[in-house]
């Protein structure tokens, strides 16, 4: 008897023990084995909610190897989410692209209106100049951001420019510029000019009018493609095409360039290899300036290149270039001001210490005066890149980048 009681006293020790470190016990599995004063509390993540605002339809091209990617634009938007998240994960910052396409000619606002109610306060856009206008102060109102990476128009940076929209892509006098400073340093001053009979063509002639004026070229003959609404691919088409241009290129004076404005894809990939007078064309085709080159590797091109393709399984297009670096100046705004307030990541855009690197050769910054991205423009063929404008020479007061373009002191925008 007397040595049992050890033995009960022992047992109901042990039980006591248990029972009291139970509430431990149950705290440290539910914590991964670490005491509950020890466990880290949940990291808070921002989420940067970006919209993509796509025009789109079907294209037909004289070419089809210059069809245009089905997703054009929006390819490029997606890695810079990627790019943006890397960082990001550090941060507490999530980014995410909400892509919305309407046709070309639709009214956008409908649209619009319900990327707002689903959160985008950031959006990238690809649509005409009058679907951009049409949403603008809608955007400002609602105190959204816009990023145009599609529409080149002069008109959108100066007379109706508004302080809630940033332009990536390049304006049409930007691409013409630097097609006619490579001209001039060559050399060849003495152009024709051959221009579509839609709206846009006429746009980018009258842009490359200007630039004639503004760097010693001449333009000593000028002549109207009508557009007759014909076949554009076919055997007879080409036939007739071989026939037709050195007909209608016979009566031009003596020139050193044949310039194309065709950005509505009627007749300029025909022009090639097909005029009277043997002589380099440039433009719309032969001799293209581009925002980006599928083909340029300088200034760690190579690395993005590569990180597109593999994402995408081709190469990066102007329109590519102009999303990518739209979302990435969000992500690097929303690192710097450490949140995601839409006015003080424009703020932060428009001030001094702002710059994007872009794989251009150069940090790219925003133009004061209409909030214009500042960048070279690439000249090519469609095999290579050919040069890089601003060229040698053309020299600058503030940056060599503002040969390109409206300049401040000829600007007519006024921001509000």
């Amino acid at each position: 008897m007397t040595s049992a009681v050890p033995g009960t006293l022992a047992a109901f020790l042990c039980f006591f023990s248990l029972t009291v470190n139970v509430p431990g016990a149950l705290a440290q599995e539910a914590t991964g084995g670490q005491p509950a004063a020890t466990a880290k509390p949940e990291k808070k993540v921002t989420e940067i909610k970006i919209g993509y605002l796509r025009a789109y339809a079907p294209q037909l091209a004289l070419s089809v190897l210059d069809v245009p990617p089905r997703d054009e634009g929006v390819a490029g938007g997606n890695v810079a989410i990627a790019d943006n998240n890397t960082t990001g994960s550090f941060l507490g910052q999530k980014f995410s692209l909400d892509v919305t396409e309407v046709k070309p000619d639709a009214d956008v606002v409908a649209a619009f209106q319900d990327m707002i109610a689903r959160g985008d306060r950031y959006v990238v856009a690809d649509v005409s100049a009058k679907q951009l206008l049409s949403i603008a102060d809608l955007a400002r109102d609602n105190g959204v951001l816009i990023f145009n990476a599609g529409a080149t128009d002069d008109s959108l940076r100066e007379e109706q420019c508004r302080a809630n929209i940033f332009h990536t892509i390049p304006t049409r006098s930007m691409l013409a510029d630097g097609l006619a400073q490579y001209l001039i340093w060559k050399q060849w001053r003495r152009w024709v000019l051959i221009y579509g009979s839609h709206e846009r063509d006429q746009l980018f002639a009258e842009a490359l009018r200007r630039a004639a004026m503004r760097f010693g070229g001449e333009i000593v003959g000028e002549k109207l493609f009508e557009d007759a609404g014909t076949a554009r691919r076919t055997d007879s088409g080409v036939v007739q095409i071989q026939r037709q241009m050195p007909v209608f290129t016979q009566d031009l004076p003596e020139h050193d360039v044949l310039l194309v404005a065709d950005e509505s894809e009627v007749f300029g990939t025909y022009v090639p290899f097909r005029t009277w007078t043997p002589r380099p064309v440039a433009g719309t085709a032969g001799l293209t300036p581009s925002a980006w080159h599928p083909a340029s590797e300088q200034w760690g091109g190579t690395q993005i290149q590569n990180r597109f393709a593999k994402a995408n399984g081709r190469r990066m297009m102007s329109k590519d270039m102009a999303a990518w670096t739209a979302v990435r100046i969000l992500g690097e705004a929303a690192t710097r001001t450490q949140g995601a307030d839409p006015r003080k990541m424009a703020d932060f855009i428009r001030s001094d210490d702002f710059s994007i690197a872009a794989f251009k050769g150069q940090k790219l910054t925003f133009r004061k005066w209409n909030q214009q991205l500042r960048q070279p423009i690439f000249l090519g063929d469609g095999r290579s890149v050919v040069s890089t404008s601003p060229q040698e020479g053309f020299l600058h007061q503030v940056s060599e980048l503002d040969t390109l373009g409206v300049d401040e002191p000829e600007t007519k925008c006024v921001l509000e």
